[in-house]
């Protein structure tokens, strides 16, 4: 998926957001019952204003009402229980709105919550390839902005059009008892009104996706240089970095200000052609009193139905904007969901073999097109072996590691481990026999012990201390006032990278897989660090077949074969020795890179 703008506001699209309100029904189903009763409510008080007027205040001969047998005929003592059933009625329609707005507020959190679930398991199951496309800034925006807008729709937004449109109808209905010419009166503004909606809607349609857009520009960038500071700063590139992020920031600007001009005009309209509805309404009302068809209880009344008439319809606005911007962040959620993993499980995994024989068959593999960074790859690693991967940066050493795990499929050929095309396994039980330890470690917000085992079942507290203790970590664990619950911050912060390596070291162990993995594992630490896990590596290494990517010549010695990578194909292979003396490129490899290592080492 590659960032666009995002549909139009269809109606598929609200529909499917709603399906994730049917198991939370009854919330909005009791939510929905109380906002019919607000709604009845608002009837209620004009209605007892009618009343009070035409019968205590200016009383009209023969004039009766279904409220006469509710209240005294006394003139005092009749207010005085009209104005206490006006106190009780505000009293009820605020109860209900309380309830009503704590119910649906908590079905949407709900909501919001099974969402941003699903979009995570989701984006477990998407392929490495899916994350190389896409910056992480978006698919944030995704998991909170646009997560945040649908739920606004469904707290803030369907219900609240219902109860406008409920407003709307009861009203309505209560105008026209009270009078039909005025009713028409006051509905002879309702096209001109119309016109108004419709340019508001082309307006906000345009202005919430670009908001939508810019907002995720926004998060990529910060993301990207907050993670990337350090850097920023090194190459004196802070101002650099504050014009991208203005520019970025002027397009928001302008994508609001398209939000804030269309709500800007929109209001003084509908206001406008409110208050010349209600002064069509006085003068023709006072018509209708002069020559007795109407009462000034009922004129006062409907002035009440009025106005409150016109309050949904600049609410529906507001609404009319939460589903623009519901249906952008919905169509950007399900482009994400609607994303297919190109590494799947065959529908009939097959078991994992016993033997951690590795073989590459004629591979051929491309990022894009037919770019080809592995080209025509065979080789085969036999079980316990130990095989060194050398070349020049680019030559596919981390990409063979990437297609073993599966964490892109071929183009051509195949790779079996056992035996078994490993298209043919579940993924996630093909990664299970592996362990894998990179250049770059990443640790989790947590603790020592939560990042060796990484919520593993069945790895003890026991087995997690001896493999600390086995790759020489435990003299540094102890060293710390809370020993294995010491907390990791966010990736590892306040950790040297040779202790972040070494919980690396540990956790593969901890795991104690088939086969290992190391991807430069030992190039980014110093010297004394590597002579603390060369005699953990010996112990893990041992009786597991295993492929490492070295840049050091002490782990290339060791192993029992080299291969040598060059423009992503195999050009060599053998024992250091045999390379050196064939002259060929291991030998200038050596020469560049490794024989200063021999030299400073002593070996």
């Amino acid at each position: 998926m590659t960032e666009g703008k995002p549909g139009p506001l269809e109606r598929r699209v609200v529909r499917r957001l709603l399906r994730y309100s049917k198991p939370h029904w009854k919330l909005m189903a009791l939510a929905l019952v109380l906002l019919l009763v607000n709604s009845a409510l608002q009837i209620a008080n004009p209605a007892l204003t009618r009343f009070a007027i035409d019968r205590y205040l200016v009383p009209v001969e023969g004039q009766t009402s279904w409220f006469d047998a509710f209240f005294p005929a006394d003139r005092i003592q009749g207010l005085t229980w009209v104005s206490v059933a006006f106190l009780l009625s505000l009293l009820f329609t605020t109860l209900s709105a309380l309830a009503q707005s704590y119910i649906i507020q908590r079905a949407g959190q709900l909501v919001m919550f099974d969402i941003r679930r699903e979009l995570h398991g989701h984006l477990q199951k998407l392929d490495i390839s899916y994350f190389d496309r896409n910056p992480l800034g978006n698919i944030m925006t995704r998991l909170t902005a646009d997560v945040e807008a649908v739920n606004e729709m469904l707290s803030s937004g369907i219900v609240s059009i219902l109860g406008d449109l409920l407003v709307v109808v009861f009203l309505l209905g209560a105008m026209i008892q009270l009078s039909p010419e005025l009713t028409g009166l006051m509905l002879a503004v309702a096209p001109l009104i119309g016109v108004v909606l419709w340019r508001f809607r082309i307006a906000s349609k345009e202005g919430n996706t670009r908001v939508r857009a810019a907002v995720a520009r926004i998060n990529t960038i910060l993301q990207e240089h907050i993670t990337g500071m350090s850097v920023l700063q090194l190459f004196n590139r802070e101002r650099h970095s504050a014009r991208e992020l203005d520019e970025a920031n002027r397009e928001s600007q302008a994508a609001y200000q398209v939000l804030i001009q269309a709500h800007g005009w929109f209001y003084p309209f509908v206001e406008f052609f409110g208050m010349l509805s209600v002064a069509g309404i006085l003068s023709y009302g006072g018509y209708q009193i002069r020559m007795g068809e109407l009462t000034a209880g009922a004129l006062i009344a409907f002035l009440q139905y009025a106005m409150r008439f016109f309050r949904p319809l600049q609410s529906l606005s507001d609404k009319f904007g939460l589903l623009q911007q519901a249906a952008a962040g919905g169509s950007r959620i399900f482009q994400l969901l609607d994303e297919k993993p190109s590494v799947e499980a065959p529908a009939s995994p097959r078991v994992l073999p016993a033997s951690t024989e590795i073989e590459f068959d004629h591979v051929w593999f491309a990022y894009s097109g037919e770019d080809w960074v592995v080209r025509d790859l065979s080789f085969r690693v036999r079980p316990g072996e130990m095989i060194a991967v050398v070349g020049h940066t680019g030559a596919g050493k981390t990409t063979l590691t990437s297609l073993l795990l599966r964490f892109y499929d071929v183009r051509k050929g195949t790779i079996r481990v056992g035996g078994t095309d490993i298209r043919e396994l579940d993924p996630r039980d093909l990664r299970r026999m592996f362990g894998v330890v990179l250049q770059d470690s990443f640790l989790f917000t947590g603790d020592i012990e939560s990042n060796i085992r990484l919520a593993t079942p069945g790895i003890t507290r026991e087995q997690v201390a001896g493999a600390a203790a086995r790759v020489n970590l435990e003299d540094f664990v102890g060293s710390l006032e809370k020993g294995y619950a010491h907390p990791v911050k966010e990736r590892g912060a306040g950790l040297s990278t040779g202790q972040k390596q070494l919980i690396s070291f540990a956790r593969a162990l901890a795991h104690d897989p088939r086969i290992l993995i190391l991807d430069e594992a030992t190039s980014s630490v110093d010297t004394d660090t590597e002579h603390r896990i060369r005699g953990a590596l010996e112990e893990l290494l041992t009786g597991r077949t295993s492929i490492v990517v070295a840049h050091r010549l002490s782990t290339i010695q060791r192993a029992d074969r080299i291969f040598v990578m060059h423009r992503g194909e195999l050009v060599e292979s053998g024992p250091h020795q045999e390379l050196l003396a064939r002259r060929g490129l291991y030998w200038k490899l050596y020469q560049l890179q490794y024989k200063d290592q021999e030299s400073g080492s002593g070996v």
